[in-house]
């Protein structure tokens, strides 16, 4: 880029450095401050108050999150003019600070940048945490700026995210907690035809899920990495809390649906408290809601926004078998995610092994004599043959790193596959509903 380009990014990014630093300041003083407003009262307001570039959509959002979160126990009451006027402040700012954004877009997209940025996005909630004295949570912050660079994305192009469908499955959740409200998006019926959306072009990118710390892979999508050229550009990790949703009580339940995955999640409390009734492997926990409200004596595994949006009731709330029952997505595209540094990004990888002694030992200290962090390695039938095995591995580390491109140059001497399937921020962004 020229001198000339080089300057413009510096005077928006400073720019927008010193409006984050008001914003942040500001929404410390706004959750203090309690003008006896409802919800819905304090949405109709901020569009109002809305000068634009961002829809009122955006800023609406922006405010759900920070009243999701709620006010600080300490937060006094306060005249509503006092509120309205902090409110005025920090909408005109955050305005600002997306014609800055929009400033910045036009120069990189005009240099063959993508819209999407997942490491400078992990650079901006870094830095607004950093920001932060409180008391407003971190996590809340990060809501709202995914909020904010949403919004700003969308004004440059409404980006298409293709998930694992239909609407209101745990995927859409983790699709919206990485890309916030304000892009379209897309429920596909298979994690293949996923794939198939973003490597057509019909989509942006997808989201898929990976793995759930409590019942381990999902190989859809494992063997889905093998065999597409998308990378990946970034993980969600979302809190599962499943319930039982039924039209019918517990003790009526003769039937329950749901995904693989969310039924082996509840196993025990299904054991232990309708331990008569069918265990039913339907195609998404979405249509085992469905399913339930139309049936008598059937019940879904499903998550709460899935029993909202379908209108079924809930019978028991948070049926997993751990409080700690997270699951891993991934975001799939064409990106390639630059690095954070500092031990902040992780790198995945497919291998395969010849069949001789110590293979296993000589990839392993290609890893180990670099000092090169192996987070997972996990085994995968390769379905070319019989007993023949991938091996995924996850590092600390990207891509581009010396010591990395060291260890990968090792592996191409013995191993008769190595592929890179991404490098990609290694942060855990804040999770919603």
């Amino acid at each position: 880029m020229s001198e000339d380009i080089n300057v413009k990014l510096l005077r928006n990014r400073d720019a927008i450095d010193a409006i984050d630093r008001q914003v942040v300041e500001l929404l410390n003083q706004r959750v203090l401050t309690d003008g006896g407003a409802d919800e819905a009262t304090v949405l109709a307001k901020v569009a109002r108050l809305n000068p634009g570039p961002l829809s009122d959509a955006t800023l609406q959002a922006i405010y759900r999150a920070m009243m999701l979160a709620g006010l600080d126990p300490a937060a006094q009451a306060t005249e509503p003019a006092r509120v309205d006027a902090l409110d005025l402040k920090i909408v005109e700012l955050l305005s600002q600070r997306v014609k800055h954004a929009g400033e910045i877009g036009k120069i990189k997209h005009a240099n063959g940048a993508d819209y999407y940025d997942p490491t400078r996005e992990a650079q901006v909630m870094a830095k607004v945490c950093a920001l932060n004295p409180g008391p407003i949570q971190n996590q809340t912050l990060q809501l709202i700026y995914r909020e904010v660079i949403s919004g700003s994305i969308a004004l440059e192009k409404r980006l298409v995210i293709a998930y694992l469908g239909p609407e209101a499955t745990y995927t859409h959740q983790a699709a919206i907690c990485n890309f916030g409200v304000s892009l379209e998006y897309r429920p596909i019926k298979t994690i293949p035809d996923v794939f198939a959306e973003v490597e057509s072009g019909a989509a942006d990118y997808g989201v898929v899920p990976i793995e759930n710390s409590t019942e381990g892979a999902v190989f859809h999508s494992m063997d889905m990495l093998v065999e597409s050229d998308l990378h990946i550009c970034s993980q969600v990790y979302l809190p599962i809390e499943h319930c039982l949703i039924s039209q019918s009580p517990l003790e009526a339940i003769r039937e329950v649906r749901s995904k693989d995955q969310a039924l082996g999640q509840c196993r025990d409390w299904l054991r232990r408290n309708i331990p008569n009734a069918e265990l039913v492997d339907v195609v998404s926990t979405a249509e085992a809601v469905c399913t339930a409200k139309a049936s008598e004596g059937v019940a879904a595994v499903a998550s709460a926004l899935s029993a909202q949006r379908y209108d079924v009731p809930i019978q028991v709330r948070g049926i997993q078998d751990r409080d700690d029952n997270v699951t891993r997505f991934l975001v799939v595209g064409k990106t390639r995610a630059k690095p954070l540094g500092d031990g902040r990004d992780k790198t995945s990888l497919v291998i395969s092994l010849r069949d001789e002694c110590g293979a296993l030992e000589k990839t392993l200290r290609a890893f180990a004599s670099r000092g090169i962090n192996l987070s997972k390695i996990e085994s995968r039938p390769s379905r070319k043959k019989a007993w023949d095995y991938y091996f995924f591995i996850d590092l600390v580390g990207h891509y581009e790193d010396a010591n990395v491109q060291a260890a990968l140059a090792d592996l191409e001497g013995h191993c008769p596959l190595v592929k890179w399937l991404g490098s990609y921020p290694n942060v855990t962004p804040a999770a919603t509903m």
